[in-house]
């Protein structure tokens, strides 16, 4: 295979982004429109916040969160359970010549964000900042 010479592997591809954000939007309507037979996964609202392809394309790993982040576990276990006839209903949905394998992980960036703001809100972090601002 050639290698593009615009691409240094320093990221994703153009390509590994198209199709993640397809994914990511055809996950979310499928999960949204309750499409999979299994009334528990039904019930939860799951946030898919990213999903990141593989540079061969052939696993797709989706970060999920359920609302409020509480039975986060219980998510994670049905949608891996399920993960079959969700890659067959995102392969319906979809135009890809082939759907990448589903894996699911827990979507820590609200938590980080959260920490984020705690440190900036601490007073010590306050005057440094402020004191950045003033030089």
């Amino acid at each position: 295979m050639a290698k593009n010479r615009f691409h240094h592997g320093e990221g994703p591809s153009q390509r590994q982004l198209r199709v993640a954000e397809l994914i990511r939007r055809t996950l979310s309507d499928v999960l949204l429109q309750g499409d999979v037979h299994d009334p528990d996964l039904n019930r939860m609202s799951i946030t898919v916040g990213e999903v990141r392809v593989s540079p061969d394309l052939k696993i797709a790993t989706a970060y999920v969160l359920p609302l409020g982040g509480a039975h986060r576990d219980e998510a994670i276990k049905a949608l891996a359970s399920h993960k079959g006839e969700l890659r067959h209903l995102i392969g319906k949905a979809t135009n890809l010549k082939f759907t990448p394998d589903l894996r699911f992980v827990i979507d820590e960036t609200f938590d980080q964000m959260d920490e984020t703001r705690r440190l900036f809100s601490d007073e010590r972090v306050r005057h440094d900042v402020e004191h950045d601002e003033e030089e």
